[in-house]
């Protein structure tokens, strides 16, 4: 008989099954043991009213614990060690600001922090702004952390370790996305880098005869062309218009550099005495280009710039629809004036 049974118990079967009921075993103690130390699923471990918390970059679940607590989450550490990796949660946790419902579960707070559900914000930088209206909507932001509100131009340009003198043109227009208690310093910092990137890459692929020096005078020209395109269809043959007469020497005469010369001035109107007024960014009087950006090109712009459409036009006005019409002559151009502009001005 004893043979019969020790038979029996030394068979691979039989000694597979011992080991998935000791497994088993050993889960409901441990899911016993958890469930004695857990808060109950409708237990609050957060204040009546929403608690908004940031875990850093680098936590473990041990100081993860220990910021919750200090935040207002009523969690120990070993039952935030215990959850978390009955929850499988222990190594997905990321760093981020988080809002935490009233009355939110160890468990909720665990599976939102293992998404890396984390509040997003995001401020939009929009193309042909000038820097005086980039600075206005990142001081704006008021989950910004202020390190360069009432900072000087000069000042932040050092912070930025930027060799350049002007701040005019230098950040690229785009989406910046930021949690609630990052510094506004990273957005300029992120801006400034990217349009270094997009100018470079433009500046790199230019057109074998363009008229520009230096990858700072392309950016002059790209925000000359952003302010003067109407419809994105015209943008390299606006580009082309500029390329050709500094090609061949000629004033650019461009209202939006006279307008940013006016600064706050500007009232509106452009007057006869506003063109006929010397002044660094009068391009009615000078030639070339101004001593600095006019705005923020966008992406497109920087690439008209560098490559202009094959054309010859030297002129170009508006058509009233958004339009421009372009000429390679004066007559030509006096003749789209007076079917565009002054026959529409007498018509209305």
């Amino acid at each position: 008989m004893n043979n019969v049974f020790t038979s029996i118990f030394s068979r691979p079967v039989f000694k597979v099954i011992s080991l998935i009921f000791l497994g088993l075993f050993v889960s409901f103690i441990y899911l016993g043991f958890v469930a004695s130390v857990v808060p109950n699923k409708g237990a609050s471990l957060t204040p009546a009213g929403q608690l908004r918390v940031k875990v850093l970059p680098g936590s473990n679940v041990a100081s993860t614990a220990k910021q919750l607590a200090s935040q207002g989450v009523n969690v120990s550490n070993i039952t935030m060690q215990i959850v978390a990796r009955g929850l499988f949660q222990g190594k997905k946790l990321k760093a981020g600001v988080y809002d935490f419902a009233p009355g939110s579960s160890l468990a909720t707070i665990l599976f939102k922090m293992g998404r890396g559900d984390s509040i997003k914000l995001s401020v939009t930088l929009v193309e042909g702004w000038t820097f005086k209206q980039f600075k206005s909507a990142i001081d704006s932001q008021p989950d910004l952390r202020k390190e360069t509100k009432g900072l000087s131009a000069k000042h932040i340009l050092a912070k930025l370790d930027a060799k350049e003198a002007h701040p005019e043109g230098l950040f690229f227009p785009d989406t910046y996305v930021y949690e609630p208690g990052d510094s506004d310093l990273m957005i300029y910092q992120k801006a400034y880098k990217s349009m270094r990137t997009r100018l470079n890459d433009a500046w790199l692929a230019r057109s074998s005869d363009s008229p520009v020096k230096t990858p700072y005078d392309l950016l002059k020209l790209a925000s000359i062309v952003e302010k003067e395109t109407g419809h994105p269809n015209d943008r390299g043959l606006v580009s082309a218009v500029f390329n050709n007469r500094l090609k061949l020497g000629m004033k650019l005469q461009t209202d939006p550099t006279i307008i940013y010369g006016l600064g706050d001035l500007f009232d509106g109107n452009i007057r006869k005495k506003d063109l006929l007024k010397d002044g660094p960014y009068n391009t009615y009087t000078r030639y070339g280009l101004p001593p600095t950006p006019i705005a923020m090109p966008g992406r497109d712009a920087l690439i008209a710039a560098a490559n202009p459409s094959n054309s010859k036009a030297l002129y170009f006005v508006a058509k009233g629809d958004g339009r421009s019409a372009f000429s390679e002559s004066l007559v030509a151009h006096n003749e789209a004036v007076k079917k565009y502009q002054l026959n529409n001005a007498s018509s209305k």
